[in-house]
This record gives C-alpha cells, structure tokens and sequence, in this order.
C-alpha cells in the first residue's frame, strides 16, 4: 500500500536529505526569529515579540499563554474564547502602534 505525503523524504538520498533539513532551519530562524523585536505592553507590562512586515501586517509571539499573562486575553478565555479570537488585545496594539510612531518597531516599505 502507497502511503501520500505532502513532501517527499529523500529517504534514499541522504545528502539532499541533509540539505533540505538545513534549510528547513534556516527557514524556521527566518520565519520565527528574524526581525522580532521585544516589546512590552504598556498597560500589563506582559513581554511579546513583534515584527511589522509591512504597514498592515503585524506578527505577535507569546512566550506564554496570553491568557496567563494578559488580563484581557484571561477574560476573554474566561468567557470561552479561544485562542486566536480576537487577534490581539487592543491595548497591546496600542502598545505597538506607539512602537512604531517612535521608531523602536521598523516598518518595511
């Protein structure tokens, strides 16, 4: 029996197997890491890492559950939402507005 993968791997090509395992962490580092910045919420004072991609695109990383560290995340969890719902906290978006206006966060152009 055929089994379906999304990506072939390279089981009998040890060498372009390595390869793409290395890029895959040259990804990760790309994608994950560059370009975040730590901020902290001027409201709860709760520490994330921001990246502004562009004007209108804005990656938030939480070290932690946000509900465990931001009391409007810990509300709305309270009230059965769950993560992802809403986006952010409009206090932390202020937080990263201000961030920008005052150059700590670059923007792309």
């Amino acid at each position: 029996m055929t089994s379906w993968a999304k990506a072939p791997d390279f089981a009998d090509q040890p060498a372009r197997r390595d390869a793409v395992r290395a890029q895959t962490v040259v990804d990760q580092e790309r994608y994950l890491e560059d370009g975040l910045t730590p901020l902290r919420c001027q409201a709860c004072h709760t520490e994330v890492r921001v990246r502004k991609s562009s004007s209108r695109q804005t990656s938030v990383q939480w070290s932690e559950n946000p509900a465990t560290h931001c009391p409007v995340f810990a509300e709305l969890s309270e009230k059965g939402y769950g993560p992802g719902r809403p986006d952010t906290c409009d206090r932390l978006q202020k937080t990263i507005k201000w961030a920008v206006d005052e150059g700590v966060l670059e923007v792309p152009e």
